[in-house]
């Protein structure tokens, strides 16, 4: 049943293209930005270890759920009880992540586009093109739908290649592209005046800030949203995972993969915010605190990079192109999850239905840029604020209380024999029936009542 829907073909293919999924924006501006607001390194010793205490046990939830299916969210969880109530509510609970993994990429798509744009709009400027690079950066219904439709058109035409001639092989040349870009940025921005600065408030703590509850809930929240999880992204990756191998050192692989490139871009991103501050741009509000994510990306570092000459220039071009390639490996697998099933439930062939689902979310991405200022911030909070934390919780009951016990074990065993004698099975099982649904409903009730 995998072969004929489709396997990853080596471990490596798997891992980037997961860890692709899981490395977006997010990680990229969101978790650095994050720690300087929230105690600098004492941030991230807390973020380290709740990835590996709730994000990892939840991603090994979804994964083992996909491959036990092989089947797409609606019926791998559907199929998990012969009863029916439970069965119904799987199914729904399936249906319910596929249409919020679509509303995600509906707003993930124009950001995305502006990242192409600013991208764009750098080359523009070393060519002596200003008038076309000030549109490029200009806030305009006419260049936010251009370039929408420009990420969607590079999503559909990875994801109607397939598994492995589409999303393995081109998340194996990204991937690699966006680590070396990443590091040789990092590297760069190290150099330059006021890094220093940045680096002290990335790498020395405040530990007086290391146990207060907002510091905590909020690496709880990082972590969570960091591995791309209660969507159904894992579970459908997941499900073209060979039986030969083993889950919990593949779910390992990918969380280090992850969690290194987030850590990664706090080297690049907060010394790149105190050298803008060095240069004379403002990082900070009236009220002392950092700015919002998207007035550093947008606003702040190209101002940085204006003041470089023609260095700054190519800095950019390189930072907007890594900013585009983690939005594209992210939404990847975001339309993969209702591909998977209007194939396999309604019957649709792979370039039909990629065609007239990536259509459908474009329409949706037109519809919020028609109405910017009213729906944008609705979608974002509906999906990622509400939707997805519910999500996860009932992916964290259906692994830890609807899978039978016994068809665990035999899935763990598949890929490693003598699994039952592992740190991994003594530990999992209970931990991802009463920890992680608790922690995740704290997070959701922190995120709702403030």
């Amino acid at each position: 049943m995998a072969g004929a829907r489709g396997e990853f073909s080596s471990r490596f293919g798997f891992v980037m293209a997961a860890a692709g999924s899981a490395v977006g924006l997010g990680n990229i501006w969101g978790f650095p930005t994050q720690a300087a607001s929230n105690g600098g390194a004492a941030f991230l010793l807390v973020y380290l270890v709740l990835a590996f205490g709730l994000a990892y046990p939840a991603l090994m939830a979804e994964l083992i759920i996909g491959r036990h299916a092989h089947a797409n969210a609606a019926r791998a969880l559907g199929g998990l009880s012969p009863n029916r109530l439970l069965s119904g509510l799987g199914r729904g609970t399936g249906i319910i992540g596929l249409v919020v993994a679509s509303l995600i990429l509906s707003f993930y798509a124009i950001v995305a586009g502006w990242m192409i744009a600013f991208c764009l709009a750098a080359i523009a400027e070393l060519l002596g093109l200003d008038a076309v690079a000030d549109w490029l950066t200009g806030f305009g219904l006419a260049r936010n739908l251009v370039f929408m439709l420009l990420f969607m058109a590079l999503t559909i035409g990875i994801i109607s290649e397939g598994v492995r001639e589409g999303i393995e092989r081109w998340s194996a040349r990204l991937m690699p592209s966006l680590l070396f870009t990443l590091v040789v940025l990092a590297i760069y921005v190290l150099t330059l005046d006021g890094a220093l600065e940045g680096l002290k408030v990335y790498l020395l703590p405040d530990f007086s800030a290391a146990l207060t509850p907002g510091l905590i809930i909020a690496a709880l929240g990082a972590a969570f949203f960091s591995l791309s999880l209660g969507v159904g992204t894992m579970l459908i990756y997941g499900s073209y995972v060979s039986d030969k191998e083993n889950l919990p050192v593949l779910g390992g692989l990918v969380t280090l993969v992850d969690i290194g490139i987030a850590v990664l871009a706090g080297f690049l991103v907060l010394p790149a915010m105190y050298v803008a501050l060095h240069n004379g741009v403002e990082i900070f509000a009236a009220n002392g605190a950092l700015l919002s994510e998207d007035t550093l990306i947008f606003t702040v570092l190209p101002e940085l990079f204006a003041t470089m000459g023609l260095p700054g220039m190519v800095v950019s071009v390189v930072f907007f192109f890594l900013m585009s390639i983690a939005a594209l490996t992210s939404s990847i697998s975001m339309l993969e999850v209702p591909v998977a099933y209007a194939i396999e439930e309604h019957g649709l062939s792979r370039r039909k239905g990629v065609v007239l689902i990536g259509g459908a979310i474009a329409a949706i991405s037109t519809v919020i840029l028609l109405d910017f200022g009213q729906l944008f911030g609705l979608v974002i909070t509906v999906t990622t604020r509400y939707a997805q934390p519910l999500l996860g919780i009932v992916l964290c009951l259906y692994a830890g209380w609807v899978l039978n016990r016994n068809s665990l074990l035999m899935e763990l065993q598949r890929g490693h024999p003598g699994a039952e004698h592992g740190l991994f099975w003594k530990i999992w099982p209970w931990y991802v029936r009463v920890v992680c649904p608790a922690v995740i409903l704290a997070i959701f009730a922190q995120s709702v009542l403030g």
